[in-house]
């Protein structure tokens, strides 16, 4: 399966490797903001087997592991940086020393736009690579602030650091400021079965925007592995008490997205998919332009993840019946 990087024409593969997890432990807000220890080797190895299985497509962030992740994805692709798309982000300022997050860089009152090319330098460093395919801002910013911050990412692709850029936003008012330059062609949402996002959508359409997908699996909800008596370490982002982790609180899954789970299991692992696959064929079935980009550990998990683009997407039917199951027809 392939999708198109929205109006830049790049074909790149329906599924990416969303690279938080592999960046290791690290904090915001004095809690946990990774998804626990990792094994580096084996971030390697996963990597490379996505290759191998026709994914093209990495995002991953700066502040991921305060800047681990960008250099275990340059570990994994020596000798194969022809052969993907790098997406990356920038917005969070960090202590490396202490792998802390310390806040975004548009509330920290630092010049916009030296932050920003300071940021893509240090990532062409991490990355081993002399461009970026997608440059995307992490965080909040003003209408203001978005202006300067896009008139710079143009700068940046015009030098050649960058071929294009986006932003990581839920909301749809940011994504429109930025939606109509040319060199913008992808916004950043959640979306999955669980918390649908047909506004943003809308927008990807419109603008001929991709549609790149964080939390397809909704943090690993959507395995199906967790049960109302499950409870998730303190050292692991969903059990660290971040209000923005939706499905659990306080380290444990939330019984009212148990219940939707239930509702839509049957439907999800039709046709021989496994449940993660199922919520992968969910998002392909919402536009041609999504790009959901699940989180992995290990070998295992990517090869899962790889053989759902095998089975395509949910039918228009099946979509129809995960909406009136879930209240939302």
């Amino acid at each position: 399966m392939k999708r198109v990087l929205g109006k830049s024409g790049v074909e790149v593969s329906a599924m990416g490797l969303g690279c938080w997890a592999i960046g290791g432990p690290f904090m915001m807000d004095g809690k946990a903001d990774g998804w626990g220890n990792i094994d580096d080797n084996e971030s390697v190895r996963a990597i490379r087997t996505a290759l191998d299985h026709g994914v093209n497509f990495l995002d991953t962030a700066d502040a991921y592991g305060t800047g681990h992740s960008e250099r275990m994805i340059a570990r994994a692709l020596e000798g194969r940086r022809d052969q993907v798309v790098i997406a990356t982000k920038f917005g969070f300022m960090y202590n490396k020393a202490e792998k802390r997050l310390t806040g975004a860089f548009t509330d920290s009152g630092a010049d916009l736009s030296a932050y920003i090319r300071q940021a893509c330098e240090a990532s062409l460093r991490r990355l081993n690579t002399d461009y970026i395919d997608l440059y995307q801002l992490h965080c909040g910013a003003s209408p203001e602030q978005a202006e300067i911050i896009a008139d710079t990412l143009e700068q940046l692709q015009k030098k050649g650091h960058i071929r294009a850029f986006g932003w990581s936003t839920d909301d749809p008012a940011s994504a429109r400021l930025w939606a109509d330059r040319p060199h913008c062609i992808a916004i950043q949402n959640e979306l999955n079965v669980l918390r649908n996002a047909s506004e943003m959508l809308a927008v990807c359409d419109e603008y001929r925007l991709a549609s790149i997908n964080r939390s397809p699996l909704a943090y690993g909800f959507l395995s199906g592995k967790y049960t109302a008596e499950s409870e998730i370490s303190t050292n692991d982002f969903r059990g660290a008490g971040h209000e923005w982790v939706w499905y659990y609180e306080n380290g444990k899954p939330k019984q009212e997205f148990l219940d939707k789970l239930m509702a839509v299991r049957e439907i999800l692992t039709s046709n021989g998919r496994s449940l993660v696959q199922g919520a992968l064929a969910w998002i392909w079935a919402c536009s041609d332009r999504t790009i959901p980009i699940p989180g992995f550990k290990t070998v295992k998990q990517i090869e899962e993840n790889c053989a759902a683009m095998q089975f395509g997407p949910l039918t228009p039917q099946q979509m129809q019946e995960v909406d009136g199951l879930l209240g939302r027809s």
